[in-house]
């Protein structure tokens, strides 16, 4: 399955600059087609290769700032809005996610189920939090005594 429609890709890179395009695929071919390194990656553990790969791809190839450097517009281990977890990393805009990135291996299986997992639990965590809500206001607490509890 393509990752975007063939339609939207040709579109888009006929407003880019050749030579640098052809630049970065002459540099990402050379990393990522290496039979070697190929099958490093296919034997290791997601959490070995993730900030690899970020650095690699993002950074290496498509000149992203990977944190902590400064003005840094992608990042790992980005916490989503609802607290259901973590994405492996983000593309930020400002302190905005506009694209998250999720690596999982080639055996990963029952991504449905894990996906229901996120869900019900970011539920879950939605729902604790209106709950603090109502007891805070129940017993009329402020905003810094609302700080002190959160943070014990």
């Amino acid at each position: 399955m393509a990752l975007f429609q063939t339609s939207v890709l040709k579109q888009h890179l006929k407003l880019q600059d050749t030579a640098t395009v052809d630049k970065a695929y002459k540099k990402y071919t050379k990393y990522f087609h290496n039979p070697t390194i190929q099958e490093n990656i296919k034997n290791s553990k997601e959490e070995q290769y993730q900030a690899k790969f970020l650095d690699e791809l993002f950074v290496n190839f498509l000149d992203y700032t990977l944190n902590p450097k400064p003005n840094f517009n992608i990042t790992t281990e980005h916490k989503n809005q609802q607290g259901a977890g973590k994405a492996d990393g983000a593309i930020l805009k400002g302190e905005t996610a506009i694209g998250v990135i999720e690596l999982k291996g080639t055996n990963t299986k029952d991504l449905d189920n894990k996906k229901k997992a996120q869900t019900l639990q970011s539920q879950i965590t939605q729902t604790e939090k209106e709950i603090d809500q109502m007891v805070y206001e129940l017993y009329g607490l402020t905003e810094e005594e609302i700080k002190i509890v959160e943070c014990s």
